[in-house]
């Protein structure tokens, strides 16, 4: 296994959600790294359990590790010494989604906050709601999403850079995996009414 602060990040999050007995949606989990530039992207997706597929509520999770990290991360590794801490991007969107009617979103706003909990030094912020409509074909209803969209900056400690085995990622990234569960769940409550989930023939 690659011995780096992201995985360190990556497991730290992963434990959170198993903890919470979230369901990885495992095809939507993907780890990429930009040959040009250098960043490196990991992208994972979660869900209630017995939710279905796919299910009602859903939280897709995006973390960026930009080249300018990577630079700053390696010379406190060769110099123990940095100019600018290292910090992971972070992208979260809540989605509600095989909605049958166009959704009426206070119920939504009521819930989710504009702010998350305190994650390191920093907060998440909502960067709005989006409502989505999708139609198959010309006779088909619609299906409906609705989205909100949580953006943010986890600067790296130097203990956590120190020691990937530190408890500080484990109770960050604990953190922000207990309130995105608690989000989903909230809004799993949504009185929505729901296509049903797909099945196997």
């Amino acid at each position: 296994m690659l011995d780096h602060v992201f995985t360190d990040v990556i497991s730290a999050l992963r434990d959170a959600f198993e903890r919470a007995f979230l369901e990885r949606q495992a095809f939507e989990e993907h780890f990429q790294v930009d040959v040009l530039l250098g960043d490196i992207t990991w992208e994972t997706s979660y869900g209630l359990p017995g939710e279905g597929l796919p299910p009602r509520v859903v939280a897709h999770i995006t973390f960026d590790w930009p080249s300018w990290s990577q630079t700053a991360y390696r010379r406190w590794y060769v110099e123990e010494s940095v100019d600018e801490q290292p910090a992971i991007e972070m992208e979260i969107v809540l989605r509600i989604q095989r909605i049958s009617d166009a959704p009426e979103l206070d119920a939504v706003r009521r819930i989710l906050p504009t702010l998350s909990p305190l994650i390191g030094d920093g907060r998440l912020e909502r960067a709005g709601l989006t409502v989505e409509a999708s139609y198959l074909d010309d006779e088909s209803p619609a299906e409906y999403a609705v989205e909100a969209t949580y953006e943010g900056l986890y600067e790296l400690a130097d203990s956590s850079l120190a020691d990937g085995a530190n408890t500080l990622l484990d109770e960050h990234f604990g953190a922000l995996g207990g309130w995105i569960a608690a989000m989903l769940v909230k809004l799993g409550d949504v009185k929505y009414a729901f296509l049903p989930a797909e099945t196997d023939d």
